[in-house]
């Protein structure tokens, strides 16, 4: 039905100048007085016609206002407007302001109170029907503008042409344009309610957007992508990751591998070659550093500006679901990095996003990182929490992910991370806990483990805050697994020490199990050990290139049988003497080396061994799966220890970290019979010495470092060897 209008000079003078919050007022299908108006506004058109009717509109005096006072009696609700542009083209559509608010006030109220876990579905722009009508619908939350318009193409970009009606006290401004199709690029153009300022955003919802640099978004189809991942979908709830064994390959999409022209591959292009490669090395998940949308490629995608969209380099979404259905089809699960921390400060994303501080805090005390040059995400705010709660569910969701890894958690948690005294305000208890991003991270955990049973999330976690990883019923944070970072840079520390020196800091080696059943850890050699001058993973060991090379054997054969679940970056398999860069692909060329190619096939056979026996892997989180045999034999810098499955059933790891070698080496064990020599780093196979235990070793009924039996091993140089009884 027409609307009742009244005042409407001021109204349209207001329209013109791109100042009018609410169109729908003027726009569109009224009764004034005794009279029916259609009225529309047009800019660079040279005559308008009432379609439906064959009616001309008049262009009122010096605007591109154009309306029809008549008798319409006979005019449908939803009627069409043909005009012809500056340039003689004719153009037709429906009119957009004679339709109904679309969003429902239900999902208007869950998203105001922080708790709509799918604010995408209604917030961004995708294809909608309306009154048996085909368009587009956008919607977008700028509670402090005065007016916001859609701007495209299909209109110029021009801001005056596309207004749209904000839904009440919610700041969600909504506009039903017909006639349009997915693949338009679109922007939000907002006018500041203070100053009058305008400014052009991008979609903080988008789900696709323009290659970098340019910035807009791009109306996504909704998906029909045909899943092939059934099988694994429906074992996943079930899967008892706490027992599983879990190592993990870590990947920058961009830099993996690239076309011979030095272009990226796509994610179709990517997928078979590096699900197969991962998978082949006994790998159980691929973790992916950010491929949410970001302009910068430096920033490796921790500088997240699309936080619903897998970033066009690559290709498209359905592309990137093509990517984890592959993953998923060779046995690989695909984690996630996902930076709910903060965002860059940009000017076509979510800084100031509707002229005032939306998304992040006013005060840069509160709101800023400045070691990063990023804004810091207002987690007090129900619809930032709400913007971010769904952002998560939309990636496990959407894509059919395995689990994300949170970035810079303990940034999250503390108000004065990385700030001196004066530059960060207490919260209200007068302490440096912040007290709404904990709330927040509990919540989206709670949020994320009830919905989506068996997917993990892991937290970049560098503080002794408590039980990161233990329910949020107990107080905890509820993540299922966090980083053990302590143990990586003390381990780092002392590999990179000449042997002669490493029995004065033995204590680096074994600390760590003073607090390794505190939570559920993961062991990460990540990519941020081997960038900004750090050094690759080979230059990190001393000697010459034989003991680099043993050296970093006996460290990953360290890592895979210490407790925990396992995380190795791209190229450190390799044993590449570059460091990790987003500017090319890894050193493939190595693997003509047997010294590389060695390493490869060491970490490959510890994946296996790992993943095959339950005594590596199904105690990682617990205190019953280990057991030292000496932890003290600082003078020959050598450590031994016991892992063992839930039945009881023992491994022996004993490792050497001189080039010395150590023959008839004495090992208290707590079982007689045979132990096979099932691992030994200083293999041929691996570009080893061949030093070894020929195939095994009896043991000896005498007791021996408290325990009834004794074996008597060889321990080759700069290596670690793992026996098993038969």
């Amino acid at each position: 039905m027409p609307q009742s209008s009244t005042q409407i000079a001021p109204d349209l003078h207001a329209l013109t100048e791109g100042r009018l919050s609410d169109p729908f007022a003027v726009l569109g299908h009224h009764l004034e007085g005794p009279e029916s108006v259609v009225r529309t506004f047009l800019p660079g058109a040279t005559e308008v016609t009432l379609e439906d009717l064959d009616k001309p509109l008049e262009r009122l005096p010096e605007t591109d206002l154009f309306e029809l006072r008549d008798s319409l009696d006979e005019l449908p609700q939803h009627y069409r407007l043909t005009w012809v542009d500056i340039h003689g083209q004719r153009h037709s559509t429906y009119d957009p302001y004679t339709f109904e608010p679309q969003l429902s006030d239900y999902d208007l109220h869950l998203f105001g109170e922080g708790r709509h876990w799918h604010a995408y579905r209604f917030l961004g722009a995708r294809p909608h029907q309306a009154a048996g009508i085909d368009g587009v619908l956008f919607a977008v939350w700028a509670p402090n503008a005065r007016r916001v318009s859609v701007i495209g193409h299909f209109n110029q970009w021009d801001g005056r042409r596309h207004p749209m009606r904000v839904r009440g006290e919610s700041g969600v401004w909504e506009l039903f344009i017909p006639d349009l199709e997915a693949g338009e690029l679109y922007k939000f153009e907002i006018r500041n309610g203070a100053t009058g300022e305008i400014q052009t955003k991008t979609d903080p919802y988008g789900r696709k957007f323009e290659i970098r640099p340019q910035t807009a978004a791009m109306v996504e189809p909704n998906s029909d992508y045909g899943w092939e991942d059934g099988n694994w979908m429906e074992r996943r709830p079930h899967w008892d990751w706490l027992h599983a064994p879990i190592s993990v390959y870590e990947v920058h999409l961009g830099a993996w591998c690239r076309a011979e022209d030095g272009d990226f591959l796509g994610y179709r292009e990517i997928a078979e070659r590096l699900a197969a490669y991962a998978a082949g090395l006994g790998f159980t998940h691929v973790e992916l550093m950010p491929v949410t949308e970001h302009p910068l490629d430096a920033s490796w995608g921790y500088q997240t500006t699309g936080f619903y969209a897998p970033t066009t380099r690559f290709g498209d979404p359905d592309d990137f679901r093509y990517f984890v259905d592959i993953c998923h089809r060779h046995g690989l699960g695909v984690l996630l990095d996902w930076v709910p921390g903060h965002f860059p400060k940009d000017a076509h994303a979510l800084a100031r996003f509707d002229g005032t501080a939306l998304y992040e805090h006013a005060d840069p005390r509160q709101g800023e990182h400045r070691d990063w040059g990023t804004l810091i995400f207002n987690y007090g705010r129900p619809e930032v929490r709400n913007f971010l709660l769904s952002s998560a569910l939309y990636w496990l969701e959407e894509f059919h992910l395995d689990g994300l890894r949170v970035d810079a958690v303990a940034s999250m948690l503390y108000l004065n991370y990385s700030r001196e005294e004066g530059e960060w305000i207490p919260n209200i208890y007068g302490g440096a806990e912040n007290l709404e991003a904990i709330d927040f991270l509990r919540e989206f955990n709670r949020v994320v483990h009830e919905r989506h049973p068996g997917a993990l999330v892991v937290a970049e976690e560098s503080t002794s805050w408590p039980q990161v990883t233990r329910p949020t019923y107990v107080g905890g944070l509820g993540f299922s697994m966090k980083w053990n970072m302590g143990w990586m840079h003390d381990t780092l520390a002392y590999m990179a020490l000449d042997p002669v020196f490493r029995h004065y800091h033995h204590d680096q080696l074994t600390f760590g199990l003073l607090y390794a059943f505190n939570e559920n850890f993961v062991l990460p050699f990540s990519h941020d050990e081997v960038v900004h001058g750090k050094g690759s993973m080979i230059r990190k060991m001393p000697g010459d290139e034989w003991q680099r090379f043993a050296n970093l054997r006996v460290l990953y054969t360290f890592m895979y049988a210490y407790p925990g679940k396992k995380l190795l970056f791209m190229g450190n398999e390799l044993g590449q003497y570059s460091e990790f860069s987003e500017e090319r692909q890894l050193d493939w060329e190595v693997l003509d080396s047997d010294f590389h190619s060695g390493l490869v096939n060491l970490v490959g056979e510890l994946n296996r061994l790992y993943r095959e026996d339950p005594a590596l892997h199904s105690q990682d989180f617990d205190a019953a799966g280990f057991d030292w045999i000496d932890p003290h034999d600082s003078d020959q810098s050598t450590l031994s220890f016991l892992r063992f499955d839930q039945a009881g059933n023992p491994v022996v790891a004993a490792f050497n970290f001189t080039p010395v070698p150590r023959e008839q080496f004495r090992l208290g064990v707590p079982q007689g019979g045979h132990y096979a020599e099932v691992f030994n780093s200083d293999s041929a196979f691996y570009g080893g010495s061949n030093l070894g235990n020929l195939g095994g070793v009896p043991a000896k009924d005498r007791e021996w470092m408290g325990r009834p039996y004794a074996i008597e091993v060889t321990l080759p140089p700069l290596a670690g060897v793992i026996l098993r009884p038969e």
